[in-house]
């Protein structure tokens, strides 16, 4: 029996709905640029902003993708379909649409419709409000990454290392009880140092709440999910990674809604770039679990996790100085792409043992 190697075709049909999305997306890019400047040189500026938007939230979020794949292979196919249909909604319409409106609602103390109003008719005070709410997210957002990448390196179960020095140094400390949140907690308390009395209280107390949210996802999705396990006798991987992977997506998306703002101060140009982007991450999260891509490549989820780690850290040190988004995404998928040529490299040395479990 031959098996089937899947074709370049193939392949492009993962991303389908991605292309439908883009064309719709595209073509209201235009007709907003149209309807906001009359000229066909405003026209092709908000176009072009608008591709611009979709590359960046793709290239921000290579490692979201993988780390959904990975959270996704171990779930059960209903919930499986769940997170790629309804968990796409919420990532699209909730992150990038409804989130930004309730930063507004919060920091200028209005209704969801006057800051909707407020997108449409003012947007540079708009953009204001939202320059001036990047310190707790970025706190917020930090320190949740932060847990979720150290959560992957301090684990006494993990048995492959791709950089194998300072892995296996990490794994030696592994089974201490809550050695990643002491990490997390001493990273916390060196920037709220630097930063000015009145910044630094704002930043712990967002980056308390970010490290409480992590926590306290894992623990009601250890219990949803035990409670399902029990009721159905499914295997693991029911509601509670459905949240886990929504706060996730959440966090990752705080990053690319923020510096989304830096190119444009209108709402629904932003909405429109990054929704492009948010539905080609979904296009290669199945990719990713129904190809076993992560099992070929053995060293791809390291790169994702490592990326998410800068990408924490960097998130940080946006409290202090301003680091082009450029930057951190390119910086994302260059480590992913060092992973996975490492991944090729082991495998033609050992191919009688491709991509063994962790």
């Amino acid at each position: 029996m031959t098996t089937q190697v899947p074709s370049q075709s193939t392949t492009l049909g993962y991303f389908k709905w991605a292309f439908v999305v883009t064309a719709i997306g595209l073509a209201l890019g235009a007709w907003l640029g149209w309807e906001m400047t009359g000229t066909a040189a405003g026209t092709a500026s908000i176009f072009f902003i608008v591709c611009v938007l979709a590359v960046l939230e793709i290239s921000l979020s290579f490692d979201n993708a993988i780390v959904n794949a990975n959270k996704l292979k171990d779930m059960t196919p209903k919930w499986q379909h769940r997170f790629l249909t309804w968990g796409i909604i919420i990532a699209v319409f909730g992150m990038r649409i409804v989130f930004p409106v309730l930063i507004v609602v919060i920091a200028a103390n209005i209704g969801p419709w006057q800051a909707m109003v407020l997108a449409a008719t003012q947007p540079e005070e708009y953009s204001r409000i939202m320059y001036d709410a990047h310190l707790p997210i970025a706190a917020f957002g930090g320190t949740f990454l932060m847990m979720v990448a150290l959560n992957f390196f301090f684990d006494h179960e993990k048995d492959v290392h791709w950089v194998a020095g300072l892995e296996g140094w990490i794994s030696k400390y592994s089974s201490i009880r809550g050695i990643e949140i002491a990490v997390v907690l001493c990273v916390m308390l060196g920037f709220s140092r630097i930063l000015p009395p009145e910044e630094s209280v704002l930043f712990m107390s967002s980056a308390i709440w970010g490290l409480l949210t992590f926590l306290l996802v894992e623990v009601l999705g250890g219990i949803l999910d035990k409670s399902e396990e029990t009721m159905s006798g499914a295997a693991r991987g029911g509601f509670g990674a459905f949240l886990y992977l929504e706060v996730l997506d959440a966090s990752f998306s705080f990053d690319g809604v923020i510096g989304a703002f830096a190119l444009t101060s209108n709402l629904f140009i932003i909405a429109i770039g990054l929704g492009i982007g948010a539905m080609y991450v979904r296009s290669m999260t199945i990719m990713l679990v129904e190809k076993g891509t992560l099992t070929q490549y053995r060293f791809l989820e390291h790169g994702a996790f490592y990326a998410i780690l800068i990408l924490s850290v960097i998130m940080y040190v946006q409290t202090i100085y301003h680091i082009p988004e450029v930057i951190t995404g390119l910086g994302g998928a260059t480590l992913i792409g060092i992973a996975l040529w490492s991944s090729i490299r082991w495998n033609r040395a050992n191919p009688e043992g491709l991509a063994p479990a962790e």
